[in-house]
Parts: structure tokens; C-alpha cells; sequence
């Protein structure tokens, strides 16, 4: 049985935070792979500053050479409005059957789910398991405790929580912004990406 952690984002762009997070939670929870998952561009609540073809190349890049990580593009094709994380993970589960599926989040989204604003929040916590990362100024405990959905979900088993010892908190948006005012974002995304922005004069 292998565990498989599934990492979504809009990865607009991808940084090195994503890959430094994927791969310290995939030792510290013994992942044997990361599923990195870019969310659809046609989700409303989603603005996204690229092509997805150019999200994508610029994943498929970022990982190269790691192979506990893959990209998977079963979000990216879905109808934005239809897209729950709920049927994201059943898909997941149909498709490997034999193994552990866990669900890769910050703990800002920990607190959305909490408060019940995802779809079918209820069944999504009951039904899955979670790998929580530390947000600044997140106490997790008390968010689960606090939250009638996911206390009553809570077995022990559903929620692994990690404080990555190490609050890198570098957004897209802030790599996104430094492009677009002629900063200089050089190593806060992999090497490959920096050359593929430039090449294509991403997010200027």
C-alpha cells in the first residue's frame, strides 16, 4: 500500500516554496508520492495570470528530477463550477484503490472547511484524511476544536498536523508583483521556471 499526498494550487507559478513544502511533508509523513494538482482556470472564485498551458510546463519543469513528485491534470480539465475537493478526492481513491489518499492544506483552508464553506464540508471531512500545514497565526488545534464538523470527524487518524518548523510564507502573488514591477523574484522559483517566465515574458 502506498501513500499518496495530493497537493492542489493554482501554481500560478509554482515556487519554491511549493516544492520545499511538498517534499518536507512528503519525509515527515512518509509520503511515497506527491500529487501536485493545479486547480481549473475556469473556477469563479479564481483569477488566474497565465495560460494553463504555461502553469503546466512550468510544473512539469519544477519537478523534474524528484521522483516521488507528479503533476496531474484532472483538475485543470474539469468545469470550474463543478470542481469540488470532495469529488476530487473520490476520483483519486477510484483510481488507487489499494492506497492511502491524503489531502495536502494550509491551515487557513482548515478554518474554511471548519466553518463549513466548502462544498459538502460534512462528508469531505468524515470521508478523508488530511495533511495540515502551520499558517502564521493559526492555532490548529483550537480551529478543530472550535468547528462542530471537524471535531466530530476527528478520530485520531483524519487530520496529521505538521508546523514545518519554518514559516516560509512567500506567495505567487508577491513573486507575480516583482515580475511585474521589474523586480528581481530570481531563486524564490526553481531555475527553470525564472528562465521559462522570461522567455515567455510572463506576469509583466
Amino acid at each position: 500500500m502506498a501513500k499518496i499526498g495530493i497537493y492542489g494550487s493554482s501554481f500560478d507559478p509554482i515556487t519554491n516554496v511549493h516544492l520545499w513544502t511538498a517534499s518536507t511533508v512528503a519525509h515527515r509523513c512518509k509520503l511515497d508520492q506527491v500529487i501536485f494538482l493545479p486547480c481549473s482556470s475556469k473556477r469563479p472564485d479564481k483569477t488566474l495570470h497565465i495560460s494553463d498551458e504555461h502553469r503546466w510546463n512550468m510544473i512539469e519543469l519544477a519537478i523534474q528530477g524528484n521522483d516521488k513528485f507528479v503533476a496531474n491534470d484532472y483538475e485543470m480539465k474539469q468545469a470550474g463550477w463543478e470542481i469540488a475537493t470532495y469529488l476530487t478526492l473520490k476520483h483519486f481513491k477510484k483510481q488507487f484503490p489499494e492506497d492511502e489518499i491524503y489531502f495536502i492544506m494550509g491551515a487557513d483552508l482548515l478554518l474554511d472547511i471548519g466553518e463549513g464553506k466548502w462544498k459538502k464540508s460534512e462528508e469531505l471531512i468524515k470521508e478523508n484524511k488530511f495533511i495540515v500545514m502551520a499558517r502564521n497565526g493559526i492555532n490548529m488545534l483550537s480551529a478543530i476544536s472550535k468547528s462542530p464538523i471537524l471535531r466530530n470527524a476527528d478520530d485520531g487518524h483524519t487530520f496529521h498536523l505538521i508546523d514545518k518548523g519554518l514559516a516560509m510564507e512567500i506567495s505567487s502573488s508577491y513573486i507575480r508583483d516583482e515580475f511585474k514591477m521589474g523586480g528581481e523574484p530570481r531563486y524564490l522559483v526553481p531555475d527553470r521556471c525564472y528562465d521559462y517566465i522570461k522567455a515567455h515574458q510572463l506576469y509583466e
